[in-house]
């Protein structure tokens, strides 16, 4: 296995598995061209028969008998309760699980996922974290419906674009003022009237920190810079999908 294409994740339980993907294939395949060589999105013009190829290769990483669950994300809200995995997919952009051998999958191409633990490994949950779900408040849902108590949750952050190019409208920054003042410290103003630097992973961190969510840790890497490990959309609007993972064996 080509050791670029995971980065693992280390949560406090040993029952929980998660790791994140690269474009790298982990079978050392190369290919040209705008998907990359891991692309995991069939939702994006690629060769669906790749894809699913792909998806298989990603499954065998995990433990036996595991079964991915796939969203099809639409930068709302919805959270989906998952008791058996289903092989088709799910409209939700956040999905939650105490079955074993259930893996649930976010894909992001400069969206924040969220990952997050029951510290005595029997709750998970994936979340897409886009700016607005988590204006919407897809982290408070989902808190909310966890079974276990904030204080017991360990919290991941992935790779997303980072604050220094991920600029948003006025309308964004509104979104959060109008929640929480103290959501402007995560906003930089530009020299462009109406224009500003938002910080994804901050926001996320500050509203799971508010929530009693204390154990979060991050990996603070750009997804728009870092073109050799990472897909994305702002960089290249036609392009593959990473996938962030979370399953309980």
């Amino acid at each position: 296995m080509n050791s670029d294409a995971f980065i693992d994740i280390a949560f406090n339980s040993a029952n929980v598995v998660a790791f994140t993907t690269t474009i790298h294939h982990p079978e050392g395949i190369a290919k040209s061209g705008d998907f990359g060589a891991f692309n995991l999105g069939l939702h994006v013009g690629d060769d669906a028969n790749i894809v699913n190829h792909n998806r298989a290769t990603l499954l065998s990483k995990l433990p036996a008998q595991s079964q991915i669950q796939w969203l099809n994300q639409v930068h709302g809200i919805e959270l989906a309760q998952i008791s058996t995995p289903s092989t088709n997919p799910i409209t939700a952009d956040g999905q939650l699980t105490s079955t074993k051998g259930a893996a649930l999958a976010i894909m992001t191409a400069d969206c924040l996922p969220v990952l997050l633990a029951a510290k005595s490994g029997d709750e998970i949950a994936a979340l897409h974290c886009g700016w607005r779900p988590l204006a919407a408040g897809l982290i408070e849902k989902t808190i909310e419906q966890m079974k276990t108590s904030a204080s017991d949750i360990q919290a991941w952050l992935g790779p997303c674009i980072s604050k220094q190019h991920f600029e948003v409208g006025q309308d964004v920054l509104d979104a959060f003022k109008q929640q929480d003042l103290n959501y402007s410290s995560f906003f930089q103003p530009k020299s462009k009237a109406g224009k500003y630097l938002a910080d994804l992973q901050g926001i996320a961190r500050y509203k799971l920190q508010q929530l009693g969510v204390k154990d979060v840790t991050q990996l603070a890497r750009c997804t728009y810079t870092e073109e050799d490990t990472f897909y994305s959309y702002r960089r290249q609007p036609n392009t593959g999908r990473m996938a962030s993972v979370i399953c309980l064996k």
